[in-house]
C-alpha cells in the first residue's frame, strides 16, 4: 500500500510539473499574441527560414546563371526583380543570399551569446579580481564603435565571410557578458541560492541549475534584437568589400555592385536594400515584443 502511495505521489509530481510547463507556455502565448507587430514579425521570420531551407529549390534561376539578353533589365515576368549588370536574376540571388545573411547573423550572435554568457556567469558569481578583469576587458571593447572594431579585426584577419562572423561575435560578447553578469548578481542574493549553498550544493550546480535559467529571458530578448544589428554590420562590411567576396550573392555585396549602375538600373540596389530593411525590422520588432512579454518589470 505504501509503495502505491509513493508511486502515486511521483506521478502526481510529474503531472504537476508537466501542467506547470504547459501553463507557462500558454501564459506566454496569451501575452505574446496580443503583440501584433511581434506576431507578424514572427511569421515573416518563419517564412524567411523556410526560404533559406528551400532556397535552391524555389529559386527560379541559379544565382550565377547569366542571361546576356537581360542585362540590367527591369522587373518582368521572366525576372521578377530584374537582372543585374551581368544578367543574373536578382530575385534568385536574393533568395540564395538570405542563407548567407542569416548564417552570419545567427552564427555570429550565437557565438557571442555563448561566450558572453560564460564570462558573465563567472564574473557575476565569483566576483573579486576575475570580475574586474572580465569587466575591464569588456570596457576596452565597448570603447570602440562596433563597425570600427569589426573593420580593425578584419584588417588583421583578412576579408572573408568567416572572418566577419568572428569579428561580429567578438564585439557581441561583451554585451551578453554585461547582461548575464547583472542578472547573476541579482539572482545569487536570493534566499534559495543561499539555502542551496547551506546544504552543500556545488558551485557548478548553483550556476547551471539555478542561476543560468534565470538569465534566459534576458539572453533571448537581446539575442533576437542583436541579429538585426549583425545583419546590418555584415552587409556594411560586404558593401565595403571586406565581407563576402564575389560572386557570392550576399545582400551587402549586391548593394555594392548595384551602386555602380544606380541611375541606369535602380532595381539592382533597391531590392537588396529592401530585403535588409525588412529583415532587420522584423527581428527588432520581434525582440521588442519578446521583451514586453518576458520582462517582469514591464507592466501590462
Amino acid at each position: 500500500m505504501a509503495k502505491k502511495e509513493v508511486a502515486s505521489n511521483i506521478y502526481t509530481k510529474k503531472g504537476a510539473k508537466g501542467d506547470n510547463k504547459t501553463s507557462r507556455i500558454r501564459d506566454f502565448w496569451n501575452k505574446f499574441k496580443v503583440q501584433k507587430k511581434g506576431v507578424i514579425s514572427g511569421i515573416f521570420i518563419l517564412f524567411l527560414l523556410l526560404i533559406i531551407l528551400l532556397g535552391p529549390i524555389i529559386a527560379p534561376y541559379d544565382s550565377s546563371e547569366t542571361d546576356y539578353e537581360a542585362i540590367l533589365a527591369g522587373p518582368s515576368l521572366d525576372h521578377w526583380a530584374g537582372a543585374d549588370s551581368l544578367g543574373r536574376d536578382v530575385f534568385s540571388r536574393l533568395i540564395i543570399g538570405a542563407r548567407i545573411s542569416m548564417f552570419v547573423g545567427l552564427g555570429s550572435v550565437l557565438i557571442g551569446a555563448i561566450l558572453g554568457t560564460i564570462l558573465g556567469l563567472i564574473s557575476g558569481f565569483f566576483g573579486k579580481w576575475i570580475d574586474n578583469l572580465i569587466m575591464r576587458t569588456c570596457d576596452v571593447l565597448f570603447s570602440f564603435p562596433d563597425m570600427i572594431l569589426a573593420i580593425g579585426i578584419i584588417a588583421l584577419l583578412g576579408p572573408g565571410l568567416m572572418n566577419v562572423v568572428i569579428a561580429i561575435s567578438i564585439f557581441s560578447t561583451p554585451q551578453f557578458a554585461r547582461i548575464v553578469r547583472s542578472v547573476t548578481l541579482e539572482t545569487k542574493t536570493n534566499l534559495y541560492i543561499e539555502s542551496s549553498q547551506a546544504i552543500g550544493a556545488t558551485r557548478s550546480r548553483i550556476l547551471f541549475k539555478h542561476i543560468l535559467p534565470s538569465t534566459f529571458p534576458s539572453i533571448i530578448v537581446y539575442f533576437t534584437m542583436r541579429i538585426g544589428s549583425a545583419i546590418i554590420i555584415a552587409a556594411s562590411l560586404s558593401f565595403l568589400g571586406l565581407g563576402a567576396q564575389p560572386p557570392s550573392p550576399d545582400w551587402g555585396a549586391m548593394l555594392s555592385k548595384g551602386k555602380e549602375v544606380l541611375e541606369l538600373a535602380p532595381h539592382v540596389t533597391i531590392f537588396p536594400g529592401l530585403a535588409i530593411f525588412i529583415t532587420v525590422l522584423a527581428f527588432n520588432f520581434f525582440g521588442d515584443s519578446l521583451r514586453d512579454v518576458l520582462d517582469p518589470k514591464i507592466e501590462e
